[in-house]
């Protein structure tokens, strides 16, 4: 009499077993895909590297051209050109800095694909243990095709295990790598675009982000105030109290405007003890409030306040007018104080 095999144990048993081997390989191919993503980021890191250094090579080159230009007695107009693109250069070289921190995301993401991977290997493996243990219970000594059985699914469910493990493994060096990586990163962009005492621009930077700020005051209500800061009575402090105290007190500085101030607001080391800032949106009242809140803090940390020059965006402005009435505000302000 012929069997049905919907009632077979053998049957069923297969079934079972297909439906392992599908898991499995859905497993496979999906770990296959998270190795074939961290090869395509690894690349794009090696391709961003590149442009880095093509970026740092072109910087020096325009560089050397500025100093040639300058020996020969060029015309501004070439000085300003040559300038503009080493701007342009450093921009570009932020931006690369900026997709590789986006790389570096990114291995983050494979790494919990990996895990996933590996619980869906556990999860395999044990519905293969279960398997055996069944199988076990059925197992006879003249079955000598079941007891092969048996060994194959335990086999596979010890292999399971071991490749998920390897999964995690790798899913913590790929976490390991991308917190290295954006240390470094964060360290280069520092090093490239921020004043190495105070953590505020550096000057062509800062002009950079200032126009930016500009433009985005414009296409919003207009309203945009530029503040040119300076310590007062730093001389005296360098003088009496060394250096160091001196660059405490800029440390100092820097920390409260940023503490006082929003935080996408631009503050620019201008030049020794001078800083400019810029802040869209705002009323030159409010500004002032901010200020003397800055200036009274200082001096209640270091002894020494500041003085403050502020000039609002006109329709024509450019960043040098308005930076340059600042400054002449700011010259006034100080003759205040010292009278």
């Amino acid at each position: 009499m012929k069997r049905d095999t919907q009632d077979d144990p053998e049957s069923r048993t297969g079934a079972r077993d297909q439906v392992a081997d599908n898991a499995d390989q859905t497993s496979a191919d999906a770990d296959q895909t998270n190795a074939d993503a961290d090869q395509t980021a690894s690349e794009r890191d090696e391709a961003d590297a590149a442009i880095d250094q093509l970026a740092a090579d072109r910087d020096q080159a325009t560089a050397d051209s500025d100093r040639q230009s300058s020996d020969a007695g060029a015309a501004p107009a070439a000085y300003e050109a040559s300038r503009l693109a080493r701007a342009t250069s450093s921009l570009n070289r932020l931006a690369t800095h900026i997709a590789r921190k986006g790389t570096a995301r990114s291995r983050l993401t494979t790494a919990a694909k990996r895990d996933a991977n590996a619980d869906r290997r556990d999860s395999t493996a044990r519905r293969l243990d279960e398997k055996a243990e069944a199988l076990a219970r059925r197992l006879e000594s003249s079955d000598e095709s079941l007891a092969e059985r048996l060994a194959e699914v335990s086999s596979r469910a010890a292999a399971d295990r071991a490749r998920a493990a390897a999964d995690r493994l790798k899913a913590a060096e790929d976490r390991a790598e991308s917190a290295r990586e954006r240390e470094r990163l964060e360290a280069e962009l520092h090093s490239a675009h921020l004043d190495d005492l105070t953590g505020a621009f550096r000057r062509e930077t800062g002009t950079l982000a200032l126009r930016h700020e500009i433009d985005r005051a414009r296409r919003a209500d207009g309203r945009f105030i530029v503040a040119f800061v300076d310590v007062d009575g730093m001389k005296k402090v360098n003088d009496v109290d060394g250096h160091a105290a001196g660059d405490h007190v800029l440390q100092t500085l820097v920390w409260t405007m940023r503490s006082k101030l929003r935080s996408f607001d631009p503050v620019v080391r201008y030049g020794g003890d001078e800083f400019v800032c810029g802040m869209g949106g705002v009323e030159l009242g409010d500004v002032e409030r901010r200020f003397e809140d800055i200036d009274r803090a200082l001096k209640f940390e270091v002894g020494v306040g500041i003085s403050v020059g502020l000039a609002g965006l006109e329709p024509d402005d450019t960043l040098e007018r308005i930076t340059a009435r600042a400054d002449e505000e700011l010259l006034k302000a100080k003759r205040r104080r010292q009278a």
